[in-house]
């Protein structure tokens, strides 16, 4: 026992050694444009066993228990930070890339892999493994490009990425069940399964969000720092609940986060910035044990067969499968293109791939490592071109430039009263006006002016130029008139 505090100790080292390397790994990625779980998961390598640190580590339960309470976090991050309006929009081409679309790359990547070699059982294993795209890569890539995307092919990349889920785990669970015992499930009772889990995950997900919103809406705690404790427990209790109630946990959480983060939330700003906090640790945590649990050499020994089914998946099986799916939606053929293109694997596909580890499946071993390649190749190809092919398509999103600064409000409860931001653009009636002349009305103000690294006060004398951001405080009543004269406040 003596020994247990300097393990302990050495134990906490090497992770906060692990995560201060990865953190300053990071600034890499917008430099050499290689998607930052993929640097994540390098360092992991690199600690590894066959690495530079030595780390053994091989088990494959504590990494799939990992893996899977940082997708829920991950994936209730990104439905705080969803607007609810995009969703509604891009909710049936999502639903279809995330159901038929999962089915059909399952199908076409079994069948490429076969022709490579693999056995059916294997093959369509391997297809349902890497069949859904990831929430974390894609979330990660799409907010770390520095790009602003054009709003419905975000939410659509986002969205599908959030409830592709279900299908994936069902399909892997059950071909994972045939290998290990042949006829164990039949069609019907997949499809079964997958209908259930949708509907049971949604339907426990807006419960659990509406049911949570309502509570912090008559809550009074002694103090703002237990708000995300409070909201942490919500995404906790979303998962949990939707999978042990033969739902979907992660179409559970994703709801349960777009909710709340679409009410009225107290400390509201605050919450946001502890959940990506948690959300960023998650997606390291995560990505640093995966690369720990593979062997570099045994890459390469699946590096061949890896390589072959990566490129037809990135360059034929995606693209196919997405110009089908959102054929009846009639997007342009550039956005067609580019959803194609985005379609990151990550996380996802490598806690899969534990489960034929786990059920003690034959050939597991060699599958996971195929997955990993696959996974690796796949991210490096599409995800070190996204901001590329962003500009390249055309599909920027033309909203104003975030401000240097943010000015918020935090309040435990509602107030009368909103603070508005805004972007000064050129066209405004409003561009070139001195604030003592804006004909605001009464009960508005303006607060404070933000001019490229500077904060300047609104006095009498100060003139609005195109490009300041702007901030004012208005009446709901008022808001009308204020967009009038400002244009669509930058929330929104």
């Amino acid at each position: 026992m003596p020994h247990e505090p300097e393990a302990t100790a050495f134990l906490l080292a090497t992770c906060g050694l692990l995560l201060a390397v990865s953190v300053v790994f990071s600034r890499a990625s917008q430099r050499t444009g290689v998607p930052i779980a993929l640097l994540f998961i390098v360092v992991g390598m690199l600690a590894g066993s066959e690495g530079l640190g030595h780390i053994a580590f091989d088990d494959y339960h504590f990494a799939f228990r990992v893996g899977t309470v940082a997708l829920a976090l991950i994936l209730f991050d990104g439905g705080l930070n969803t607007p609810l309006h995009t969703v509604r929009k891009a909710a049936a081409p999502a639903g279809v890339l995330a159901t038929i679309g999962v089915a059909g790359t399952a199908m076409l990547v079994a069948l490429v892999a076969h022709t490579l070699g693999l056995g059916w059982p294997e093959a369509l294993l391997l297809g349902a493994v890497v069949s859904s795209t990831d929430a974390a890569a894609v979330f990660a890539v799409l907010r770390g490009s520095g790009l602003q995307l054009k709003r419905r092919v975000g939410v659509t990349l986002e969205l599908e990425s959030g409830i592709n889920d279900p299908l994936a785990v069902i399909l892997t669970m059950t071909l994972t069940a045939n290998l290990v015992s042949p006829g164990a499930a039949s069609a019907g009772r997949v499809v079964f399964e997958v209908l259930l889990q949708l509907v049971a995950g949604t339907v426990i997900g807006v419960a659990v969000g509406y049911g949570g919103r309502y509570l912090l809406s008559r809550l009074s705690l002694i103090t703002g720092g237990l708000y995300p404790v409070f909201t942490l427990a919500l995404a906790l209790f979303g998962f949990g609940a939707g999978t042990v109630l033969h739902g979907s946990g992660f179409v559970s959480v994703y709801l349960v986060g777009l909710i709340l983060g679409n009410g009225p939330l107290p400390y509201h700003t605050g919450l946001l910035r502890v959940h990506d906090a948690l959300a960023w640790l998650s997606q390291v945590g995560m990505f640093l044990i995966l690369g720990l649990l593979v062997y570099p050499s045994h890459l390469l020994q699946v590096a061949g067969i890896g390589l072959g089914i990566a490129a037809l998946l990135v360059f034929i099986v995606r693209p196919l499968v997405v110009a089908l799916c959102l054929a009846p939606f009639r997007y342009p053929l550039k956005e067609v293109l580019y959803i194609g293109w985005v379609g990151l694997r990550g996380a996802v596909p490598i806690v899969l791939a534990t489960f034929p580890v786990l059920a003690g499946a034959p050939g597991a071993e060699r599958l996971f490592d195929l997955v990993f390649f696959i996974v690796v190749a796949t991210a490096l190809v599409p995800g070190a071109t996204v901001a590329w092919v962003t500009r390249r398509l055309g599909l920027q999103s033309k909203e104003p430039p975030a401000p240097q600064a943010v000015l918020a409000i935090e309040s435990r409860q509602p107030l009368q009263g909103d603070l508005l931001s805004f972007y000064i653009d050129e066209a405004l009636v409003v561009a070139g006006m001195p604030v003592q002349e804006l004909p605001l009305p009464e009960g508005s103000a303006v607060t404070l002016i933000v001019r490229d690294n500077r904060l300047l006060p609104p006095t009498q004398d100060t003139t609005l130029q195109p490009g300041d951001h702007v901030y004012l405080i208005a009446q709901a009543e008022d808001r009308g008139l204020i967009h009038l004269m400002f244009g669509r406040a930058e929330e929104e």
